[in-house]
């Protein structure tokens, strides 16, 4: 088990695991830790807490010291130049002529680092930019491109229900949203009025959807048929807030009724669709693959109106394994280890005396003896 304690570098940021140490904290306590980039001025939103260690990502890093005045007081003259900073860098973008619209900008807490965040439609070559602006301040630059969601967090506002948005005030993480939440909670598909200030589906979309897919779960179905104290009728809507029904009687009325006083139709008639069912499950003794070969060797077996030819001088087992489709090396169906067909060998027809007919389906050299 270890210790950890949660740093926040911006308000609504998210949450990063240190490891305190030696060092007494507790909630809302400056702290100055060692990150990735550097070293970092921030606050500590959760306290010290135990946590198994393959839960721990490595390597973790350790709070260096709490925070001092002096600490905070660099930390405010680091806010205003970088204000000063984005007056700069917005002019030598427009200097370069990028299309790309900057946004906000971040100084690490011991200034070696500049960070400028920007938006644009597609990949922009900054190259010469970056240059320009590591001349001009004499340390190192980093331009970050983000997305329009990333964007609202930073600059905030009011949101359609006129409070500040939920990604500058207390969201960490982005989570998916979907359209089908919107349909999920019987809302109006219009983009004006399920999207935030970004331009995508509001993030709080997806605060209730999971109660209404619950709810949607329990209740009839809309157009089912239902048996309420009124009678039966059939749902014409659901209510998943109050988890009632509305449901249309044969007297053409529609009348709200709570769950627990609707049974569905459908229950009843399990029982007796689950034992026809299992009537018409059983079946004869076999599986009917079977009893399709066994058929088809049967017909195989029988002559067909005693039109078969038997075969002639003992040569039975040969004319029955000789296939008529074998064609294996180069030999007809009519050869078979060496033995000529009895067909072939029929005596050749002789010229049919005129008034005589003859059938299609007698095997040849009976037409003579027919004669």
């Amino acid at each position: 088990m270890q210790n950890v304690v949660g740093v926040r570098f911006k308000k609504a940021g998210k949450i990063y695991y240190f490891d305190p140490g030696e060092t007494q904290l507790s909630q809302g306590d400056a702290v100055i830790v060692e990150t990735a980039r550097g070293v970092e001025y921030g606050e500590v939103v959760a306290g010290p807490k135990p946590v198994r260690d393959e839960e721990v990502v490595a390597p973790l890093k350790k709070v260096l010291r709490l925070a001092t005045e002096k600490d905070a007081a660099e930390m405010t003259e680091n806010r205003k130049r970088e204000q000063e900073a984005l007056v700069v860098c917005a002019r030598k973008v427009a200097e370069h002529g990028l299309e790309m619209n900057l946004i906000d900008c971040e100084f690490t807490f011991d200034g070696s680092k500049i960070i400028f965040y920007f938006t644009a439609e597609g990949r922009v070559d900054f190259r010469e930019l970056v240059r320009d602006l590591a001349a001009t301040f004499r340390t190192r630059i980093e331009l970050r491109q983000i997305g329009v969601r990333d964007e609202a967090k930073m600059l905030g506002g009011l949101g359609p229900c006129g409070r500040p948005v939920c990604c500058a005030s207390f969201l960490g993480d982005f989570a998916p949203v979907s359209i089908k939440m919107a349909k999920e909670q019987n809302l109006s598909l219009n983009p004006t009025k399920i999207s935030g200030l970004c331009g995508r589906l509001m993030c709080c979309l997806r605060y209730e959807c999971d109660h209404y897919e619950e709810t949607r779960a329990g209740l009839p179905q809309v157009g089912s048929t239902v048996v309420t104290p009124d009678g039966e009728g059939r749902v014409v809507a659901q209510n998943l807030l109050r988890n009632s029904v509305s449901v249309e009687l044969d007297a053409k009325t529609v009348t709200e009724f709570p769950l627990e006083e609707v049974d569905r139709k459908e229950d009843r008639k399990d029982g007796k669709e689950e034992s026809k069912e299992g009537q018409t499950e059983r079946r004869p003794e076999g599986r009917p693959e079977e009893r399709l070969g066994e058929r088809q060797e049967q017909r195989r077996e029988e002559p067909r109106n005693g039109r078969r030819e038997e075969p002639k001088d003992g040569h039975r087992d040969q004319q029955r394994d000789a296939h008529p489709n074998n064609h294996r090396n180069g030999h007809r169906g009519g050869r078979h280890n060496g033995h000529r067909d009895e067909r072939r060998e029929a005596p050749k027809e002789e010229p049919r005396e005129a008034g005589k007919e003859t059938h299609q389906n007698e095997p040849p050299g009976q037409e003579r003896q027919r004669g």
